[in-house]
């Protein structure tokens, strides 16, 4: 048997985070609080995409649609995550899902999608905001400082982990 790695943890750990870092964002600021939906600021975008007014039954339910989609590549990501952890993690699986360095990594994957997200959506393609508004700059500035400050308090705490459970170097079979 090989010990587990940080190495080893890491793709499907940022996978999984990228996709619950997803969700998070989706199910609390486009569902719960209703602040936006992936084409709220279409009207202001850069790059051409039809508005759909988030506050008319028609524009809401594109948004809908768009948002439906948006939890799709979320889903996926985190099933992709979770796979990826399966054919590495071939014993001692209670171990690596309490280990620091996998939650670490859950984190860093969270922080990215906000980075990526937050400069893609927010600021190149401008097709939504965190919550629009004359405030609007500060919330997405916002956004991305919570993205930098995951991936920094991921990597403090994937580093400060120790290896967890049996792995096969990548293979899914104890070696």
């Amino acid at each position: 048997m090989v010990e587990s790695t940080p190495t080893s943890l890491r793709s499907p750990g940022i996978v999984l985070g990228v996709g619950l870092g997803g969700f998070a964002d989706g199910i609390l600021l486009h569902q719960l609080l209703q602040w936006h939906h992936m084409l709220t600021s279409t009207n202001h975008d850069r790059i051409g995409v039809r508005y759909y007014d988030p506050h008319t039954v028609s524009g809401l339910r594109m948004n809908t649609v768009w948002d439906g989609v948006f939890h799709t590549v979320c889903w996926i990501a985190v099933l992709t995550g979770l796979a990826i952890l399966y054919s590495r993690v071939t014993a001692g699986r209670r171990q690596v899902w309490t280990s620091r360095v996998l939650w670490g990594w859950i984190l860093v994957g969270w922080g990215v999608f906000n980075l990526v997200e937050g400069v893609l959506d927010h600021q190149i393609l401008g097709i939504h905001h965190v919550r629009g508004g004359p405030h609007q700059v500060w919330w997405d500035i916002g956004f991305l400082v919570l993205g930098a400050l995951l991936v920094a308090g991921g990597r403090f705490l994937a580093r400060g982990g120790r290896p967890a459970g049996p792995v096969a170097g990548g293979t899914g079979r104890t070696a």
